[in-house]
């Protein structure tokens, strides 16, 4: 858009709502470049409406965008089901203070994002739109395309179906910079009582090489098990220099691994008290091309 554009009272609306409307469309599809296409879409329709008629802008590109993002999750369901191997959110980098804001670092979070796998189109919808963003009832449903009393009962269900799976506990950003930055250093110093240490018993890793990198095609489970692979990883690559920098991914501190200098995957964790319960490393390339480019986002 360029700069005379943004004198348009359409354009304006739309940029100052851009961030808050990503934002939506993510948490409903875990895929950025997924999202940026549901915007574009909401723009298009955006430019038709006459504002005339618009009582709450903000309220209505919600709208649009949500019944955008419905329609791309359920053409996405086909896409997922022929995935190679486990499926990840596509990471986000994002701005260093939506980590210190724990409700909206725990929406965007890969745990909760893989959470919200689990519900049905709908049922995501409107769990994103209350309780991330606040959105009364009667505005979920015009979005949605059901009554107000409908909504509450799916809201409902979506809740408790969230609370059964969610991460047990938030713990500070602080918390998890320090359980990686061990992590960090058992992995660069081949310590692995180290890694050991960090790594929870129960600890799941689940990593997404989208069939184009290598990678373990299902979870693997348990301390153990996870230091193995971590360290015949680095023994395969030995004549490799693999190296391990702190970034802000969906809202949590994660780190960015290099092989030879040139951005390999994103490895995201679920820290509870000082123990990492889950790792998510995303190594499908494919995934990783907003990783150099994009500036961090602040989502709201």
């Amino acid at each position: 858009m360029t700069e005379h554009a943004t004198a348009d009272p359409a354009t304006e609306a739309f940029v100052a709502h851009r961030n808050l409307l990503f934002t939506v469309a993510y948490e409903m599809l875990g895929s950025a470049a997924d999202a940026e296409d549901v915007l574009q879409e909401t723009w298009l329709r955006w430019s038709d409406v006459d504002l005339e008629q618009v009582r709450d802008q903000r309220a209505y590109l919600v709208r649009i965008t949500t019944r955008q993002a419905l329609n791309r999750l359920r053409s996405m369901k086909r896409r997922k089901e022929a995935y190679v191997g486990p499926w990840l959110p596509e990471p986000l980098l994002t701005a260093p203070d939506v980590a210190e804001d724990v409700e909206l670092a725990e929406s965007v979070s890969m745990a909760m994002m893989l959470v919200l796998e689990t519900l049905a189109p709908t049922e995501r919808a409107v769990f994103v739109l209350r309780e991330a963003f606040d959105v009364g009832y009667d505005e979920i449903a015009e979005a949605v395309g059901k009554t107000p009393a409908a909504v509450r009962q799916i809201a409902h269900r979506a809740r408790r179906h969230v609370d059964e799976r969610r991460p047990r506990r938030t713990v500070p950003a602080s918390a998890s910079r320090a359980a990686l930055e061990a992590f960090r250093r058992a992995v660069e110093t081949m310590d692995p009582q180290g890694l050991l240490e960090v790594l929870a018993p129960e600890v799941v890793l689940v990593n997404d090489g989208g069939g184009v990198k290598q990678a373990a095609p299902r979870p693997i489970l348990g301390a153990d098990k996870v230091t193995r692979f971590f360290f015949a990883m680095l023994e395969k690559n030995s004549d490799v220099t693999i190296g391990l920098s702190p970034t802000v991914v969906n809202g949590t501190p994660a780190l960015l691994v290099h092989m030879d200098g040139e951005v390999d995957g994103v490895l995201a964790a679920q820290v509870e008290g000082s123990a990492i319960t889950g790792l998510y490393y995303v190594r499908n390339p494919h995934k990783l091309t907003r990783m150099t480019t994009e500036t961090p986002l602040a989502l709201r």
